[in-house]
């Protein structure tokens, strides 16, 4: 134990998640060996940052304004919510650039170790904006461990009865991964959920396209004709005759 500051400093940096007393030691020496201005900044960092970011009046996410960018963008599609747990689940899905559509913030998922139930959780906002016609589908991005597929199975049962498609996120094998690697949970859940290759299939081969040539004929060679047959077959050469001497 050390005494005053220190010790207070490593107590609240340890309250961090993912930091434990080793770490927050560390973190809390290495701040009193840098320098002061880089630890004015970061301190004025974190005021900043309180102060100002908020969580966005729609979707729940963080913003510096009453909305966020993502609601503000008018070229985004309108008919699909991507439901999930954290704002992090956002920055990581629009890295993929292969959704355009609306997100949902949760702020968490249902974990009752942790006192943390449905009436937490950011559901009956969700069900407001599912009041928009425009709204077809819904995407359950929520994570795949106990606490995702529970707040998932909630979801699927609160919101079934507004006849709305709801979908969720596929799970399986990764790309690049070995089928030996892989645990029964993953391996089972990549058979469940595999799918037809008839649309995804790539084209025939090539060769397969090409129209098949018509054999060329082949012509049996010249039989040669023995010595004997060729000279007997041969022709006398012509012998010259001598025109016939006129009469006396």
């Amino acid at each position: 134990m050390y005494e005053g500051a220190v010790q207070e400093l490593i107590d609240e940096l340890g309250r961090l998640p993912g930091i434990g007393p080793k770490s927050a030691q560390r973190i809390a020496f290495h701040i009193l060996e840098s320098d002061p201005e880089d630890m004015k900044k970061l301190s004025e960092a974190i005021r900043v940052v309180k102060e100002r970011v908020k969580f966005c009046s729609i979707c729940f996410n963080v913003s510096e304004s009453e909305t966020c960018g993502i609601c503000r963008d008018e070229r985004r599609n309108d008919t699909v919510i991507c439901v999930v747990e954290e704002s992090k689940d956002v920055m990581a899905i629009e890295r993929t650039r292969a959704f355009g559509g609306r997100y949902h913030v949760l702020g968490g998922a249902i974990n009752p170790i942790n006192g943390i139930g449905p009436e937490q959780l950011h559901i009956r906002e969700l069900i407001a904006r599912l009041g928009d016609e425009r709204i077809t589908e819904i995407i359950l991005a929520t994570d795949p461990n106990l606490e995702g597929e529970a707040t998932a199975t909630f979801l699927t049962r609160t919101l079934r009865p507004l006849g709305i498609e709801i979908t969720r996120l596929a799970s399986g094998l990764p790309v690049g991964g070995d089928l030996e690697y892989a645990d029964e949970v993953t391996l089972a859940r990549a058979i469940e959920g595999r799918r037809s290759t008839a649309i995804s299939a790539p084209a025939a081969p090539l060769v397969r396209s090409l129209p098949v040539a018509a054999p060329t004929p082949v012509t049996a060679p010249a039989i040669a004709q023995p010595e004997t047959e060729r000279a007997g077959t041969a022709t006398a050469p012509d012998i010259a005759t001598e025109p016939p001497m006129p009469s006396n």
